[in-house]
């Protein structure tokens, strides 16, 4: 008995090992891409077929439809996809994902390939430790694969011998052969395994040592390949699950198209079956029975995904308006939520930043509309007006601290995934451009508190005061705009950030002016002290909030050039 329950550990322990193989193997990838990786799925997309070819290049790319599907999900919620193209995307994600059984079948049954797992690996080391980021994801690349196909080998040789125990056997029989019921309980079997292990490769893999063992039949097997379809729909809902509507719109469309899959072709089962079978066998030349049965898998699910996504392709306007009609938006459902991160991490390391990235210019555009509330309070003479927009500045910046704490703790969760240094840089200076403009939206509430108190101890400024109050703040409000002009573009030069030094430099200089004609002014009983100290702090915090836009605009150039 203790010998099977450590048998049974070291079952779980390969598969353990093959789910971290294609964990780093994927993400290697994916850090190698990068950058390319997103410009390929924004660019890629412009139409349905286009959309189908890139998510079947991506995948089969990176080895994991739930991360495309998952990146798919996180860029329809960073509003980068649009429902329709991210439904052509997935289904290209669905034929992507069937190279995987291809790769396992041709090497991990007809090559020992765990016999070059230790020298691979011996290769790979000199890579894994080297200072630059794209050798170094290639020898995490290499390691994720060596270690896959020794979670691969590892599973064959601690599978139980069902031989030795023939009540297993029959135990398994029980529940093969209750004709077509057999293979909708395998189909469910399928799905609820994918569903606990998150990962369709992984249960492919069980799946094709399963049939080249014997414990199961072919059909038996196509059912269980079935199940893993419907089972790998649920990372994406579960991603979807803190993203807005059209993210959670984009995870159910997924599911649709593949339980609509899975229905026809359980009508067309055993024509659709026999009709692989005899590919492999007369087309393909495999005669090997245990070999022949991991192609027949192997080719059932590309066929399968490729009818599927060839059906599917002219029905997506119908799939858009059924997933519309089931999840259905809220007026004004997220005024003051983030937009394009939500509460979970909803994509991979690499691609998350982009997320941030474009959440962070939303912040830095939501103060400037902050700013020019505060202007708008200098000469609001009605209380009701002046205590409305008051309040909607205190809002704002209670909401501008909760971002900056969202979008601060989001970051850390992803620079601790596994970063190329280039994103770990950026990381850094998405951290700095936050806080700073955080401090931005405290500054603004500080002008309209200061306003505020004024208004409050009946105390007014004079014309001259007035006018300088005015083009304090158009100089701040200059420097604010150039400040998101530069968030915006994509390419950057030392004259960009010049204006903006500039701008700093006259507001620095007009502030030491009205700082020595204030204090001369209240010499010559021009306007009372206390007039004085509020007109001299809103010039103050005006200076402050130039600053902090500095900050921020040296941050953004300081990553870029």
């Amino acid at each position: 008995m203790e010998y099977s329950f450590f048998d049974l550990l070291r079952l779980i322990g390969s598969l353990a090992l093959f789910l971290y193989g294609m964990k780093i193997m994927s993400e290697g990838l994916q850090k190698l891409a990068g950058d390319s990786l997103r410009k390929i799925l924004t660019a890629m997309t412009k139409n349905r077929v286009t959309g189908v070819l890139t998510g079947m290049l991506i995948t089969a790319l990176i080895q994991s439809s739930s991360a495309t599907t998952v990146m798919v999900v996180s860029f329809v919620n960073a509003g980068l996809l649009t429902l329709t193209q991210s439904i052509g995307v997935i289904m290209g994600a669905n034929i992507g994902t069937t190279v995987t059984a291809w790769i396992i079948s041709a090497l991990g049954f007809k090559i020992d390939i765990s016999a070059f797992a230790l020298p691979l690996l011996a290769l790979a080391l000199p890579l894994f430790f080297s200072g630059k980021s794209s050798r170094k994801s290639v020898g995490e690349f290499i390691f994720g694969f060596s270690f896959l196909f020794m979670g691969l080998e590892g599973l064959k040789a601690n599978a139980p011998d069902l031989s030795a125990n023939p009540d297993m056997l029959a135990f398994v029989q029980n529940y093969t052969d209750m004709g077509f019921f057999s293979i909708l309980l395998f189909l469910f079997i399928g799905t609820a395994l994918t569903m606990i292990v998150q990962a369709s490769a992984a249960t492919m893999a069980i799946t094709l040592i399963m049939c080249a063992n014997g414990w199961i039949d072919y059909h038996l097997g196509v059912a269980l390949v079935l199940g893993e379809n419907i089972g790998t729909t649920i990372t994406a809902n579960l991603a979807a699950l803190t993203g807005n509507i059209q993210a959670r719109r984009a995870a159910l469309a997924h599911l649709m198209f593949n339980v609509f899959g899975v229905c026809w072709v359980l009508v067309v089962f055993y024509p659709f079956t026999a009709g692989v079978s005899w590919f492999v066998e007369n087309v393909m030349h495999v005669s090997d029975p245990s070999v022949a049965v991991s192609f027949k898998l192997a080719a059932f699910h590309t066929a399968f995904n490729i009818s599927n996504t060839c059906i599917m392709i002219w029905f997506v306007g119908l799939i858009e308006k059924t997933v519309c009609a089931f999840i259905k938006g809220k007026p004004k459902d997220e005024e003051y939520r983030l937009r394009f991160i939500t509460g979970g991490m909803l994509s991979t390391a690499e691609l998350s930043i982009l997320q941030a990235q474009k959440e962070i210019v939303l912040f830095a555009e939501r103060t400037a509309r902050m700013f020019n509330m505060v202007k708008s309070l200098l000469y609001e003479k009605n209380v009701d007006t002046f205590t409305k927009t008051y309040s909607r500045i205190e809002k704002y910046e209670n909401i501008s601290d909760r971002m900056e704490v969202e979008i601060a703790n989001y970051l850390t969760q992803v620079s601790e995934g596994r970063l190329s240094s280039e994103s770990k840089e950026e990381i850094r200076v998405m951290l700095r451009a936050v806080s700073e403009i955080e401090s931005i939206a405290d500054s603004c509430n500080n002008l309209a508190r200061t306003l505020k108190r004024r208004n409050e101890f009946k105390s007014s400024f004079t014309p001259e005061q007035n006018e300088h109050v005015e083009r304090m703040f158009s100089l701040v409000g200059e420097a604010l705009e150039r400040m998101n002009i530069i968030f915006h573009k994509s390419e950057l030069t030392h004259n960009d950030i010049n204006v903006s030094y500039n701008i700093e430099n006259e507001i620095n200089n007009y502030r030491n002016q009205l700082k020595a004609r204030n204090i001369e002014d209240i010499n010559n009983k021009r306007y009372q002290y206390q007039d004085g100290v509020y007109y001299m702090d809103i010039v103050s915090e005006s200076e402050k909030l130039g600053d902090y836009v500095v900050n921020v605009v040296e941050a953004l150039i300081d990553k870029r050039i």
